[in-house]
C-alpha cells in the first residue's frame, strides 16, 4: 500500500475538527504537507496542463455540501453585504492587468457561465460532490488584460484570520485551466453565506484550502514574494501546507 496525504488525512481525520487543528500538531503537518514534496514537483512539471478533474452525474451529488473553513466572515462590512443582498459588492480585478475592473454580482452572471459537478477534497479528510455555476477565471482574466511580466493570481476574501483577509493564490496554468471558475452558484442556487457567497474560486485540481471564498479582490502579481509571508495563501504562511495542493 502506498501511503499518499490524502490517505493519511483520512485516517488521521478522527482527530481534527477543522483545518486550523493541523497548526498544533507539527509531526503530522509535516507528514501531511511534506511528505510528497518530490511527488508533488513531478506531477505539476509533468501533467497534462488541460487535464480535467472527474465530473459526475447531477444525482451523485451529496445531500448537503459542508462549509470548508470560515463559516461566515461575520464583519461589519460584510453583514451590511448581507443585509442589502450583495448589491452593492463589486469584484476588484487589478494588479498587473491594462484594464482594471469592479464587476457586480449581476455582471458576474451575465458573463458566459460554465456548469460542473466535481467533488471537493478538504483537508480536514472529507468529500463532497457539488454543482458549481459560475464564468471561467479566463473569461474575466481576458477581459481584463493581463500584461507580461504577470505570473500568479491572488485572490484576496472578506474573512478575516488574525485581523487580516483571508487570501489565496494560483499560477497561470491553473487560472486559465477550463474548469478554473469563479462561482455563484452551488447546486443551482445562490451561494449560501457557509459556502462562501457571493462567490468563491473553483480551481478543481487542487485540495479545499486553494478554493478561496467570500471573495473581494483577484490580482495578478509578478511574484508571490510581496503576498503575505511569501509563501502565496494564508496556510502556506502559517502552517506550512503546499502552495500547490493538486490532488
Amino acid at each position: 500500500m502506498i501511503l499518499t496525504r490524502r490517505s493519511l488525512v483520512i485516517g488521521g481525520a478522527a482527530l481534527l475538527a477543522g483545518c486550523d487543528r493541523i497548526a498544533v500538531i507539527p509531526e503530522a503537518r509535516a507528514i501531511l504537507f511534506k511528505g510528497e514534496d518530490i511527488h508533488r514537483g513531478l506531477q505539476r512539471a509533468l501533467m497534462d496542463r488541460d487535464r480535467l478533474a472527474p465530473e459526475f452525474d447531477p444525482n451523485q451529488r451529496s445531500r448537503v455540501f459542508r462549509p470548508n473553513g470560515t463559516r461566515n466572515p461575520g464583519t461589519p462590512a460584510y453583514n451590511a453585504l448581507v443585509e442589502g443582498q450583495f448589491a452593492d459588492w463589486r469584484l476588484q480585478v487589478g494588479g498587473l492587468v491594462t484594464h482594471p475592473l469592479s464587476i457586480s454580482l449581476p455582471q458576474i452572471r451575465a458573463l458566459p457561465q460554465r456548469r460542473q459537478i466535481t467533488r471537493h477534497d478538504c483537508v480536514e479528510g472529507w468529500s463532497a460532490i457539488g454543482g458549481w455555476t459560475g464564468p471561467t477565471l479566463r473569461t474575466v482574466l481576458e477581459a481584463a488584460g493581463l500584461r507580461d511580466a504577470a505570473r500568479f493570481i491572488v485572490f484576496t476574501c472578506a474573512d478575516l484570520y488574525g485581523g487580516e483577509p483571508y487570501y489565496e493564490s494560483i499560477d497561470l496554468v491553473d487560472a486559465f485551466h477550463p474548469q478554473t471558475i469563479l462561482a455563484w452558484a452551488l447546486n443551482d442556487q445562490p451561494l449560501p453565506v457557509m459556502n462562501g457567497a457571493p462567490l468563491r474560486l473553483r480551481v478543481e485540481r487542487q485540495l479545499g484550502y486553494k478554493h478561496a471564498k467570500y471573495l473581494m479582490r483577484v490580482d495578478a502579481v509578478s511574484s508571490l514574494a510581496g503576498v503575505g509571508l511569501g509563501k502565496g495563501g494564508y496556510w502556506e504562511d502559517r502552517v506550512d501546507y503546499d502552495w500547490y495542493a493538486g490532488i
